[in-house]
């Protein structure tokens, strides 16, 4: 397989700058199939539970499947919107948090309203659902398709692409299933990320809460 071209930024730099990208996609410049498959390529190489292997990655290029994947994904965002508890106030700097919240709400609103144009929309997928399973199985097998997913993230990101990992078209997964042929009893979705080129290829580290505050050594 070719290898496109990739922008110029060390590991610290794609780790630290692979965004949540809503607004900036361009939802008019194509996205070639064989980029799409270069990434997916090296999600391949992420670990796997026991190296089962078991992922899958559904690439929706339909305009129309899109537009009833968009549907689904409004639908469940305005339920998830109006949700009482989901802005709230986090770490010590509340009006600062409370700000950058609006922010993505709004982003996360916009993209929404423009995700059937976004041009590719790529579902990792697994082998096996998780529903009556115990936690230690639960977390093998997320733990076995969200790397390979981060590391599509990644790859896309090294390329100039902008990604988003989403999760609101599982409040309907089986209704998206159905729409995608896929076996529901059999393969589990775990997400849908918009895949398009950005608008502007510089992205920044984003603000986080100071380390102290999440890092625990020896005892919580």
């Amino acid at each position: 397989m070719p290898t496109s071209s990739t922008l110029d930024l060390t590991p610290n730099e794609l780790l630290t700058s692979t965004r949540a990208v809503r607004r900036h996609l361009d939802l008019t410049r194509p996205v070639a199939p064989e980029i799409v498959e270069e990434c997916i390529s090296i999600a391949q190489q992420a670990p796997t539970a026991s190296n089962l292997q078991d992922w899958h990655f559904l690439v929706v290029r339909d305009a129309g499947k899109r537009e009833e994947l968009g549907k689904l994904y409004r639908k469940a965002a305005e339920i998830y919107f109006s949700l009482p508890s989901v802005i709230g106030k986090v770490g010590s700097d509340a009006p600062k948090r409370e700000a950058t919240q609006a922010r993505v709400r709004q982003s996360a609103l916009y993209l929404a309203e423009h995700i059937h144009q976004v041009p590719i929309h790529v579902i990792p997928c697994i082998q096996g659902r998780t529903e009556d399973s115990p936690p230690f199985a639960q977390a093998a097998k997320w733990g076995s398709i969200l790397p390979a997913a981060w590391s599509f993230m990644l790859a896309a990101r090294a390329r100039g692409l902008g990604t988003c990992f989403t999760t609101f078209h599982l409040f309907y997964e089986e209704r998206a299933a159905r729409i995608l042929g896929i076996p529901f009893r059999d393969i589990m979705q775990v997400a849908l990320i918009p895949v398009a080129y950005t608008k502007r290829v510089s992205l920044k580290p984003a603000p986080r809460e100071p380390l102290s505050s999440m890092i625990h050594w020896d005892n919580w």
